[in-house]
């Protein structure tokens, strides 16, 4: 089972803004969810850097303020949309500026941005209101940025994953899901929001971009990743130690670690002068 398979929501896969217990569950865990989930390449928020005509930018669907705190590092004025509040008040300690409401909801209150990113969150948000949201609150020339990570753990992990989750959770969608490589997963997802950027009127054609790179997992790195994942973070205590127990069995199996290719894909688009 592709990793990705853990982010997408219990719910039709064409509607996953709807699925908001799931979308509002990564909160259960804040310290481990900011310490566990990885960056995003330097080279990405650079080139959004470039791209926006100016250094303010609005992060939806914030977080922990994981890429907030990259684009504050590199200079930006960032306010973070973040509707879960226990997310939002994280953020808020680590120095970002969040306001708690969806993306869709949210009051701007006439203020307007040179960018919108949205890093492993758009698909929590309405495909048709969500452009035209960034539409309204972006200036002439302004950004959309749209980007998530794309990963598959070494087989036999993904294996190890599969097979115990099939047990603790037998009637979870996920457990009876067919195996997809994770960028075929991607693809099929970043081509929507391709193309709901392209029914909103004002944007210009919507480009695609790719930064490939490698990160090195410990047995307890990887463990310590898993439960911020979609289909772990609902699982009751004693069924997420037996998802770990048998993923860390994998893992020592194969030496004790690995190290995850990684593809940090990107939809961006410009809003016409």
């Amino acid at each position: 089972m592709p990793t990705l398979a853990q982010e997408q929501p219990e719910h039709p896969r064409n509607e996953p803004h709807k699925a908001r217990q799931m979308a509002e569950s990564f909160g259960a865990d804040t310290e481990r969810y900011d310490r566990a989930r990885p960056d995003y390449p330097d080279a990405l928020v650079q080139r959004i850097i470039t791209a926006s005509p100016g250094p303010d930018i609005v992060d939806v669907g914030c977080g922990t303020g994981i890429e907030a705190r990259q684009f504050l590092a590199a200079g930006c004025k960032v306010l973070g949309v973040e509707p879960d509040v226990r997310m939002a008040e994280f953020a808020r300690r680590t120095g970002v500026e969040v306001e708690t409401a969806t993306f869709e909801d949210w009051d701007a209150a006439g203020r307007t941005f040179d960018a919108v990113v949205a890093g492993q969150s758009w698909h929590w948000v309405d495909p048709v209101a969500g452009p035209a949201k960034a539409a309204q609150v972006l200036r002439p020339g302004g950004l959309l940025a749209v980007f998530a990570h794309a990963y598959d753990p070494p087989p036999f992990v993904a294996e190890a994953f599969a097979t115990v989750f099939q047990k603790v959770a037998p009637d979870s969608p996920l457990s009876t899901a067919s195996p997809r490589p994770a960028q075929d997963i991607y693809q099929a997802m970043f081509a929507t929001f391709a193309d709901g950027i392209r029914k909103t009127a004002g944007f210009g054609e919507p480009e695609q971009w790719r930064f490939d790179w490698e990160q090195y997992y410990s047995r307890d790195d990887w463990l310590d990743l898993l439960p911020t994942t979609g289909a772990l973070t609902r699982l009751p205590p004693d069924k997420l130690a037996e998802v770990l127990e048998g993923v860390g069995a994998a893992i020592d199996a194969i030496g004790g670690s690995f190290t995850m290719a990684y593809t940090t894909m990107a939809i961006t688009a410009s809003l016409n002068t």
